[in-house]
């Protein structure tokens, strides 16, 4: 199966390293030109000069902060006002590790400005060119603890499943116009993310951090921690023509991580 997104647009957040880089890189494999958003304009600009241009691609990054979404959303505003978007990433960085009980009102908040506003407004504004072009496709990273909570993420497991509901929602309401809404599920991958995550979790263990990835890759029945190109893949199949007939779901890329169905 050739997948080819000559001729598209897609805007990607959070795609300075990790998952969204991965993204940006196999979309962009794929033929699409890539508008990358994230804090780092150094790793913006070398990736930007990274990236293949073999397709005749224009390639180019937005200088955003998830977190203050007042500014945000004057840039993200300003960049709708002379571009359209036909594929549409919805990723930012998470909110700061912690139970429930660590976490207070403010706390949830500030990780809905960052995890649900951010993605609402932004496919708000994407999609007039979209419905105008009957054609669009908006990909929600999301994570497995939607399904299966982790202790240690109360704020991402509360907002991410907001974020997920609204997309089944939408999908429903712009499907007529040929535009597509899914969710992917993420599981545990070899991202900066996780190594922090890790490292927060051996000091309060008192273990080490080697030991924290060892026991991680032992409940993956992969046995192993996922490649961030194997989640460009995904995204870039759900971005495709191919994809055209899946929409509203939320699928998991976890090494089989999730016990639920």
């Amino acid at each position: 199966m050739n997948i080819s997104l000559k001729g598209k647009n897609a805007l990607v957040g959070g795609s300075s390293g990790g998952i969204g880089k991965a993204i940006a890189q196999q979309l962009a494999e794929s033929g699409a030109s890539v508008t990358l958003m994230s804090r780092s304009e150094d790793k913006l600009k070398k990736i930007v000069e990274e990236l293949p241009h073999d397709q005749g691609q224009e390639h180019r990054y937005l200088v955003v902060d998830f977190s203050d979404f007042h500014g945000y959303r004057q840039t993200i505003y300003r960049y709708f006002e002379d571009h359209g978007v036909d594929i549409l990433v919805n990723n930012t960085q998470g909110p700061a590790a912690g139970s429930a009980l660590e976490k207070h009102t403010q706390d949830y908040q500030e990780a809905f400005d960052l995890l649900f506003k951010t993605v609402s407004y932004t496919t708000e504004l994407a999609l007039g060119h979209m419905q105008r072009k009957r054609w669009g496709r908006i990909i929600n990273v999301a994570s497995v603890s939607v399904k299966e909570p982790l202790s240690y993420l109360a704020l991402s497991n509360t907002i991410r499943a907001a974020v997920v509901t609204w997309a089944k929602s939408l999908a429903n309401d712009v499907g007529p116009y040929g535009i597509t809404v899914n969710s992917i599920l993420t599981g545990y991958f070899d991202t900066e993310r996780i190594a922090q995550l890790n490292a927060k979790k051996a000091e309060q263990l008192g273990i080490s951090e080697d030991r924290v990835r060892a026991d991680m890759e032992a409940k993956v029945p992969l046995r192993r921690i996922g490649d961030p190109k194997e989640y460009g893949y995904l995204a870039t199949f759900l971005a495709s023509d191919q994809a055209a007939y899946i929409t509203g779901t939320q699928i998991p890329i976890d090494g089989g991580l999730l016990k639920s169905l």
